[in-house]
C-alpha cells in the first residue's frame, strides 16, 4: 500500500492534469477502489475519494466512454455546454496526451526520486578500473587484465563501476564489446557475459555475469546540485527504461523465464525486504515500479493507456473510430488478457512461496 499507492496516484494525477488542460470535466478521482470511506467536492465539480480498498486508483472523465462515430446517439444526447467539457468531443491529438500523460507522469515521478537522492545522500560512484579479474570467467576468456579501465559498452560511454554491472546483468549470454584503456591505449574487447540463475526469497533471478571487481579505490557518493541532480535522475530513468524494455524482449525470445515476472505476492514481499534496508533502497523501489508501472501501461491492451493509444491509431488511419461493436469486444479481450495475466503471475507467486516453504520443512526435518 504505502510503496504502490503513491505511484498510481501519481498516475493518475496525470491523466488530472491533462484532462484539466484541455478544459475536460472530472467527475471522480479515486484513491483505491471500491466503496468510499472519505470524501470531498471541488469546486470544478471533481469528487474526490479515499476507497475502501486503498490500493490503486482511477480517474473518471465525462463522456469518456463514449463513442463519438457518428452512427452513435449517445454523442448527440448531451448539451453544448455539457459538450465543450467532455472527454470525447476533445481533438484525436488532445484525447491522446490526455492518455499518455499518467504514463509520462510516472517517468517523471522516477527523475523526481532519483534526482533527490543524488541530492540529498549522492549517487553511488566507483571509478571503472578492474582491480581483479575471476579465473575461468567471462572476462578471463575475453582477455581483460588487471588495471583495465572500462571506457565504452557498446558504443556507450561508461563512467563508473555501476553502469558496468548493470548493463553485464541485463544482458546474460549477449555478445558485448568493451572500450579499454590500457596503459594509455585503446583496447577493444568482446565478452558473452556468463548466464548465472540466482534462486533468491522473491524467485529465481537470471543475470549476466563478466567475472571482474572495482579496484582498491572503493564506492563514494557524490552529491549533485539540482541542475546536475536532475540530469543524473533523468539519465538513471532512460537507462533503468532500457534495461526494463531489454528483459521483456528477453522473456519473449526465451532468454529469461517467465518465472522472473513477479505478481503483488512478490511485490509485497520485495517491499518488505527493501523496508529493512533503509528509505533510500524504498524509494529506489519505488522509482523503479514507478518506470515499470508507466511503461506497462502503454501496452497495446484494451483497458490499458496503450490500448486507448492503439485505438486513437486505428481512429486517425480511419478517419473514424472503430464501431461501437469491435470497441466492446477488444475491452472484452482487454480483460480477459489482463486477469489471465494476474493469475499467471499470482501462480508464480504461489508456487515460488510453496517450493520455498517445502525447502524450508526439509530443512528443519
Amino acid at each position: 500500500m504505502i510503496v504502490i499507492t503513491p505511484l498510481v496516484f501519481f498516475h493518475e494525477l496525470g491523466h488530472y492534469a491533462a484532462a484539466r488542460a484541455f478544459n475536460v470535466r472530472v467527475e471522480m478521482f479515486s484513491v483505491g477502489f471500491g466503496r468510499e470511506i472519505i470524501g470531498w467536492t471541488d469546486r470544478f465539480g471533481t469528487r474526490w475519494k479515499i476507497a475502501l480498498i486503498p490500493i490503486g486508483g482511477y480517474v473518471k472523465m465525462f463522456g469518456e466512454m463514449q463513442n463519438i462515430s457518428s452512427e452513435s446517439s449517445s454523442a448527440r444526447e448531451i448539451s453544448d455546454d455539457e459538450a465543450a467539457v467532455a472527454f470525447h468531443t476533445k481533438s484525436l491529438a488532445q484525447r491522446a496526451l490526455i492518455v499518455v500523460a499518467g504514463p509520462i507522469a510516472n517517468l517523471v515521478l522516477a527523475v523526481i526520486i532519483l534526482s533527490g537522492i543524488f541530492m540529498t545522500m549522492g549517487q553511488p560512484y566507483t571509478p571503472t578500473t578492474i582491480g581483479s579479474v575471476i579465473a575461468g570467467s567471462a572476462a578471463e576468456r575475453a582477455g581483460f587484465f588487471e588495471g583495465d579501465k572500462i571506457v565504452g559498452i557498446n558504443g556507450k560511454p561508461v563512467r563508473r563501476f555501476e553502469d558496468v554491472r548493470d548493463m553485464v546483468m541485463i544482458n546474460p549470454g549477449t555478445t558485448m564489446v568493451f572500450l579499454v584503456n590500457r596503459k594509455g591505449q585503446t583496447v577493444e574487447l568482446i565478452a558473452i557475459p556468463d548466464v548465472v540463475r540466482l534462486e533468491t526469497e522473491v524467485g529465481i533471478q537470471t543475470y549476466g555475469r563478466l567475472g571482474v571487481s572495482a579496484g582498491a579505490t572503493g564506492q563514494e557518493f557524490k552529491k549533485h546540485g539540482a541542475f546536475g541532480a536532475i540530469l543524473e535522475g533523468a539519465n538513471q530513468t532512460y537507462v533503468l527504461t532500457g534495461n526494463i524494455f531489454t528483459a521483456l524482449g528477453q522473456i519473449i525470445n526465451g532468454t529469461r523465464k517467465t518465472e522472473e515476472l513477479a505478481g503483488p505476492i512478490r511485490i509485497a514481499k520485495m517491499s518488505s525486504d527493501v523496508w529493512k534496508l533503509g528509505i533510500i533502497n524504498v524509494l529506489m523501489l519505488a522509482a523503479i515500479l514507478s518506470i515499470n508501472l508507466g511503461i506497462v501501461n502503454l501496452f497495446p491492451v484494451p483497458l490499458l493507456d496503450g490500448g486507448h493509444l492503439f485505438f486513437y491509431a486505428i481512429e486517425a488511419l480511419r478517419g473514424r473510430p472503430l464501431g461501437e461493436r469491435a470497441q466492446e469486444f477488444s475491452m472484452r479481450l482487454g480483460v480477459f488478457l489482463l486477469l489471465a495475466l494476474m493469475l499467471f503471475v499470482t501462480f508464480n507467486d504461489i508456487r515460488i512461496l510453496f517450493n520455498q516453504f517445502v525447502e524450508f520443512f526439509a530443512r528443519l526435518i
